[in-house]
């Protein structure tokens, strides 16, 4: 009787879970190429700056000591059979796209797809004890969710509520973790294994994945993808006709531009990390309280 159960239990709960892996996270992994392999590993830029991806200086080594990158052999190998992907269809899909659609129209893709990841982005900040950032998120979303028309126009920005995004691969970098090892995951592009980590909680922290079907899941992705693509097509390829190693120098790019995320654009030593600690007050008092990470040293 109990094998029974097991096995038709089996069957119900199995499929479930194959479909909400398809679904959403492998959807996630397909609709980010693109910016995970290109853009996202080949910049490196302000938080609060759109569309604004800052290069390295000077030439990236192969084999610089602190490389971090012990498959690089493997990673290689990956990091060639994404690039073919994006060379031969996310990189025509995102000409197409910007070709075919006026700027404000791409504009409000955009807008729409950063609103409904507000959730993410909200969870991330208080994870971090961004006690401001979060209130900006959460006023963004309901600003721009009412008067910005389901979030296709960023109103909230013209109100001085600028968009930053958050991931928990920040808010694990924010409490001391190491990025570990470096990889290049199929279909998602330079990565750690901090922020392979990441990328699924975030999964599990958005509320889109229970609810988006397997196909809605792609579409999503992908159009955010390609949308991201199509404002860095001559920026991609500046940076591949400027790179001697262009595997390197993604690696090297991506890690700046991963830094710059988790610190938010403050010098490392003018931040605490977050954790309680012993706040002073008064002259020889001492309070136990919450330190966000962006707290000066001074303070």
């Amino acid at each position: 009787m109990f094998w029974q159960v097991l096995k038709s239990g089996r069957h119900i709960v199995i499929p479930q879970m194959v479909k909400l892996f398809f679904s959403h996270v492998s959807g996630k992994m397909l609709g980010a190429l693109a910016i995970l392999l290109v853009v996202s590993g080949c910049a490196s830029a302000p938080k609060n700056t759109d569309d604004q991806w800052a290069q390295s200086d000077g030439t990236v080594s192969a084999s610089e000591p602190s490389d971090n990158d012990p498959i690089e052999l493997l990673n290689r190998f990956v990091f060639a059979f994404n690039d073919a992907l994006d060379v031969t269809l996310f990189q025509p899909a995102s000409a197409l796209y910007r070709f075919a659609l006026p700027e404000e129209v791409r504009d409000s893709v955009r807008n729409f797809m950063r609103n409904i990841s507000t959730p993410v982005i909200l969870a991330n900040d208080l994870l971090q004890g961004e006690w401001e950032r979060a209130e900006a998120t959460t006023t963004r979303f309901f600003v721009n969710s009412t008067i910005g028309v389901a979030g296709l126009f960023d109103v909230a920005k013209d109100m001085g509520y600028d968009y930053h995004d958050e991931d928990f691969g920040q808010t694990l970098a924010t409490y001391g973790t190491g990025e570990g090892a470096y990889l290049v995951l199929p279909l998602v592009g330079p990565s750690s294994l901090r922020d392979g980590a990441g990328l699924i909680v975030d999964s599990l922290l958005d509320p889109l994945t229970y609810i988006l079907s397997t196909e809605a899941a792609i579409a999503r992705r992908g159009i955010s993808s390609v949308d991201t693509r199509s404002r860095n097509i001559e920026l991609v390829e500046e940076i591949k006709r400027d790179s001697i190693d262009y595997y390197a120098r993604v690696r090297s790019l991506y890690r700046q531009r991963r830094e710059n995320e988790i610190s938010n654009g403050v010098e490392e030593d003018d931040f605490l990390r977050p954790g309680l600690t012993f706040l002073e007050q008064g002259t020889g008092n001492a309070q136990l309280g919450f330190v966000p990470r962006t707290a000066p040293l001074s303070e």
